[in-house]
């Protein structure tokens, strides 16, 4: 499942340097992977954590942001959501890469009880989805065990 939002970055948005700031991308990034998530699963969904945000390079007022999310992988009550970034000069017509984010989601019932999501089917010939569920596994697998290591006994 996939969702794209496209922002025109404005003096609103811009840091005292005069670029966009870092935040204003990473609260793009939630909503673009909320509306990816709830998509998917047809429930309201919450975000539970951004597994890791890289800013490649910055964003300047007066660009529009493209923000291109895609469900990687779903567990149980959880999906991950992989989103990037770019931005566009529209005087130049120049595109380029500036973030890649990965939050994970929690599919909830209105109460905010976690609710289990639909399963991802991905297409036996879709190599990329292949790997984007892999590496999604992987990242899955390094938190549950910093997890582990951090609160041995669950405290």
């Amino acid at each position: 499942m996939h969702a794209t939002l496209v922002e025109w970055m404005g003096p609103e948005d811009a840091n005292n340097g005069g670029f966009v700031h870092g935040g204003t991308i990473m609260k793009l990034c939630d909503e673009a992977a909320g509306l990816a998530a709830v998509r998917h699963s047809r429930v309201r969904c919450v975000t539970a954590g951004m597994d890791r945000m890289t800013f490649n390079s910055r964003v300047d007022v007066g660009e529009v942001v493209t923000l291109q999310a895609t469900v990687n992988a779903v567990w149980r009550t959880s999906l991950e959501v992989g989103v990037k970034v770019t931005a566009e000069n529209l005087q130049t017509g120049e595109t380029r890469h500036t973030s890649t984010a990965y939050l994970t989601m929690v599919a909830v019932t209105a109460e905010g009880r976690p609710v289990q999501v639909p399963p991802l089917e991905i297409a036996d010939d879709d190599v990329q989805a292949q790997r984007r569920q892999r590496e999604a596994q992987v990242r899955r697998t390094n938190r549950l065990d910093e997890r582990a290591a951090f609160h041995p006994e669950g405290s």
